[in-house]
């Protein structure tokens, strides 16, 4: 099956993440770890990459990735077959290193970015490897680099840190958010409230009305190949909703008159129809979205409607 171009662009911000193949682990050594870091840095300055974090865990990695030029398949192939090459010479081994494609999804601005780091940077006291007064001392991370000015020439922290808190990126704006990302890590509770929960899943970062929007404007490309059910079902649902929004706003209605009474209302059948037909929402999401009640009464509703208008 032909696989749907990327939504790649000059200047886009991503979370990327792969896993070993078969869940294997990557990372066993200290030098498979060393070798990964060295291929990415040697990727990022081939490909013009900002690396704004990273973390390498037993059997997987994150990064957060801006590309300054359309470049991020490219880098990721070269990142992923250099390595498997590497790996498979030193280990004797032949055959895939990754899972499959690596999954890369599209970071809305500086805000939602701030949050990628901060999720990516908690992934050692999320999986336990290590105690939250440790996390700085965690050696696969950007942040530890990041507080020992040990950075190479790609890893960068001035977008982030002004969002986050308004923090130069220096030492005192790193012990800053460092202080922060500690008090963080002790308090799991907040890690909901703060957005960084579901950071590994989706196909995009951002707020709603950006999710619509790239939606759209991807609504006519073919679904990535090596998207799970969920992540189809969720890219779908936000093409519908901006095309509801669209909509509403074309028949100067409100999103909050679709909950008025009556149900069964000419308008809001005739939303259904045209969202059914144009971009084949599901009755399902059209019953939920529409307050039209259950599903299988919408069916109903419609077909008689079908009639009423023929």
């Amino acid at each position: 099956m032909p696989r749907r171009l990327r939504m790649e662009q000059a200047g886009g911000i991503y979370h990327v993440i792969n896993r070993g193949n078969y869940r294997r682990d990557l990372f066993e050594t200290v030098g498979s770890a060393e070798a990964f870091l060295e291929a990415l840095f040697e990727a990022a300055a081939r490909c013009r990459w900002r690396v704004h974090a990273y973390v390498l865990m037993k059997n997987h990695f994150h990064l957060a990735i801006e590309t300054l030029e359309s470049t991020l398949g490219e880098g990721m192939h070269w990142l992923q077959s250099t390595l498997a090459t590497r790996f498979n010479r030193f280990r004797s081994e032949s055959g895939h290193l990754f899972q499959g494609r690596y999954k890369a999804m599209p970071v809305e601005d500086a805000a939602a970015l701030a949050r990628v780091v901060d999720y990516i940077h908690l992934n050692p006291v999320r999986a336990k490897v290590v105690p939250p007064e440790h996390l700085s001392g965690y050696r696969w991370s950007s942040l530890r680099n990041l507080l020992k000015n040990q950075r190479p020439a790609c890893l960068c922290a001035e977008v982030w840190l002004m969002s986050r808190g308004g923090w130069a990126d220096d030492s005192s704006g790193l012990a800053a958010y460092a202080e922060y990302l500690m008090a963080l890590a002790k308090d799991e509770a907040e890690w909901e409230r703060a957005g960084l929960i579901g950071l590994a899943k989706g196909w995009v970062i951002g707020s709603a009305g950006w999710r619509k929007a790239l939606a759209k404007e991807h609504a006519q490309l073919r679904l990535e190949s090596g998207m799970v059910a969920h992540e189809r079902k969720e890219l779908r649902e936000a093409v519908w909703a901006g095309a509801l929004e669209e909509k509403l706003r074309k028949i100067d209605k409100a999103e909050a008159e679709l909950v008025t009474k009556p149900r069964k209302q000419a308008w809001k059948l005739d939303l259904a129809l045209q969202l059914r037909d144009e971009c084949g929402a599901s009755i399902t999401w059209l019953a939920g979205q529409l307050h039209l009640g259950q599903p299988t009464t919408l069916r109903s509703y419609l077909h008689l409607w079908k009639q009423a208008k023929k």
